[in-house]
């Protein structure tokens, strides 16, 4: 196929240890309108309740991302040549004020979604994910598929505290931007502070899949359990990296040991094909915990993992409103 969009820098014209590091190798594209799948970093950790890091995640999976090719070795799925793509920077953020940051990253996501960019980001902790569902998402609930060993559904934090990495998928339930009965959360693990800690979570509706269920099963009849719940309607990808056992993403904020591989992590986001994606998320690189730089690239490779599931989804999406 020719190549009618903007492709990565390949490593075959220049070193990948060569030229500014961009996700993907891809240009820098700040203009909305010429994007059909905006890749943005969002260096935010302010929601983070023990140890901070993530708001360094952006700029290290950047760098790991130069390791990503072209083309999807499993499903030979291009994504450039189905998609604008582009690098879109950072999302503006305060680090010394929640609340103007969220305002921020709203605001910046609402501008991607008006100019019908489907967004793709790097945290960032995982509150960032509220102010993204805030902007795509005011039109209509959508659903979610969300890796993580942590439900994220607590109610506050700190005697009131409504705004930490630990609630943002409570407050899109209650804010009418996630449908909780579309909702499935994977991998939930870890000792808790208190036995009616995911009640809630329950009781509205989500699907909880804690890790021994996900051994007992395995990942493709849990994948195809989510797919029945998220059926035909707009789904968003939030991919929390301690889902992933600490062996393979010791930089995390949250680790918790017991989790799922990071080749189960692949299985499992490439069994989204075919569902009708309007954007995603990895979330929580914390570098200053692994040295190594291999839990920025398990956070890059997540996201090349994801593009190559959303890239067909926006195309579909591009072809069905042309023959409208």
């Amino acid at each position: 196929m020719a190549q009618k969009f903007p492709q990565p820098l390949s490593g075959l014209v220049m070193p990948r240890f060569g030229e500014v590091a961009t996700f993907m190798r891809l240009p820098v594209e700040r203009d909305p309108a010429k994007l059909d799948i905006a890749i943005v970093g969002v260096p935010w950790d302010g929601g983070t309740t023990n140890r901070p890091g993530a708001r360094h995640g952006p700029r290290e999976i950047r760098n790991m991302s130069t390791l990503m090719r072209r083309v999807h070795h499993a499903s030979l799925v291009a994504p450039y040549e189905l998609c604008r793509v582009g690098d879109h920077g950072d999302a503006p953020v305060n680090p010394i004020d929640l609340q103007d940051s969220l305002k921020r990253v709203e605001a910046f996501f609402a501008r991607l979604h008006a100019a019908g960019a489907a967004p793709l980001s790097a945290g960032g902790d995982h509150l960032v994910t509220l102010p993204i569902l805030r902007a795509i998402a005011r039109e209509r609930p959508v659903g979610i598929v969300h890796f993580d060993a942590h439900s994220d559904t607590t109610d506050s934090y700190f005697g009131g505290e409504k705004y930490t990495h630990g609630t943002p998928f409570r407050r899109a339930v209650e804010e009418g931007l996630a449908d909780p009965k579309r909702m499935i959360q994977i991998g939930v693990r870890g000792s808790m502070y208190s036995a009616d800690e995911k009640d809630w979570a329950e009781s509205v509706g989500i699907r909880i899949v804690h890790i021994e269920e996900f051994f007992r099963l395995g990942p493709e009849a849990v994948m195809a359990e989510a797919k029945r719940i998220l059926g035909d309607g707009p789904t968003y990808v939030s991919f929390d990296v301690d889902g992933l056992d600490p062996v393979y993403a010791p930089g995390t904020g949250t680790p918790e040991i017991g989790g799922f591989s990071t080749a189960e992590a692949q299985r499992m986001i490439r069994a989204l094909e075919g569902l009708d994606l309007v954007g995603g998320d990895v979330v929580e690189v914390a570098p200053p915990f692994d040295p190594s730089g291999n839990t920025a690239l398990v956070g890059a490779t997540m996201m090349f993992e994801i593009l190559c599931v959303l890239a067909p989804a926006v195309h579909r999406r591009k072809h069905r409103m042309q023959r409208l």
